[in-house]
């Protein structure tokens, strides 16, 4: 039974005429699939489908999305975070948290998902703690070079959450098949975006967050030094670590793009 599938233009010259017309026949596409966007079943034989192609240097995906979240389109990514996302996808790899590349001691960069209250909005943020100091590379040093080497990437300094922080160009955020997959950076060189941090398995966030950012497209990102926020079980105590962190001078911020859905 033909399917009720949306394939862009984008779409179409990605995967070529006859694999298009193969999936608007219903030869390759699974009748029933989890959204890309909202993480929700859907079906392709009773509800209009989009597909959505997500597309490496090397590698693309092929998913599939309610018609109602989100058009048919293609998405770039990294080709890094493509296969994570495959991996997550066949059930491979695993693993915990990526370390930081600046820390000689192997720091890991801890995530916590949560929304924020700024100005009567509620707005999607990642707050990363890595678990140790981390020291400029090269360093011999002891001290904890952190948040100085994210404000020469282009980090604000925050003294309180009553402000949205400042966009930083080139960044971005990486959500992929409804999961946390990356933090991208500018590459060197004006390059392709590159890993600043990426799970090695995704990381689920949940429904209202994600609502958050597809309606925002934005994600604010907020740092501070090992010690400084810790494990908060609930976003009001998270919000109240946040506050005490910018009081003392150790947070940064900055407002990223969402890439992905």
């Amino acid at each position: 039974m033909p399917r009720m599938l949306d394939v862009s233009q984008d779409v179409r010259a990605e995967i070529g005429d006859e694999e298009a017309d193969l999936l608007l026949a219903g030869e390759n596409t699974p009748g029933s699939y989890d959204c890309t966007s909202c993480r929700t079943p859907g079906d392709s034989e009773q509800e209009r489908t989009s597909t959505v192609l997500f597309v490496g240097d090397e590698t693309a995906v092929l998913a599939f999305a309610h018609a109602t979240c989100i058009p048919s389109q293609v998405v770039k990514v990294a080709e890094t975070q493509l296969q994570g996302a495959v991996r997550s996808i066949t059930g491979e790899g695993g693993g915990t948290a990526p370390q930081a590349a600046a820390a000689p001691e192997q720091a890991v960069l801890g995530i916590t998902s949560g929304l924020v209250l700024i100005q009567g909005e509620l707005h999607p943020a990642l707050v990363v703690e890595p678990t140790a100091p981390v020291v400029r590379p090269g360093s011999t040093g002891q001290g904890d070079d952190f948040l100085q080497l994210l404000i020469e990437q282009g980090f604000q300094p925050v003294a309180g959450l009553e402000q949205v922080p400042s966009a930083l160009p080139g960044w971005s955020v990486l959500l992929a098949m409804g999961q946390l997959h990356a933090i991208l950076q500018p590459g060197t060189g004006g390059g392709s975006p590159v890993s600043w941090w990426q799970a090695h398995q995704p990381l689920h966030v949940t429904d209202g967050w994600r609502a958050a950012a597809n309606k925002s497209h934005t994600v604010l990102i907020f740092a501070a030094p090992a010690g400084s926020i810790g494990q908060q079980g609930r976003e009001d105590l998270l919000r109240d670590a946040l506050e005490r962190a910018a009081a003392r001078g150790a947070l940064v911020a900055a407002a990223l793009p969402l890439a992905g859905t």
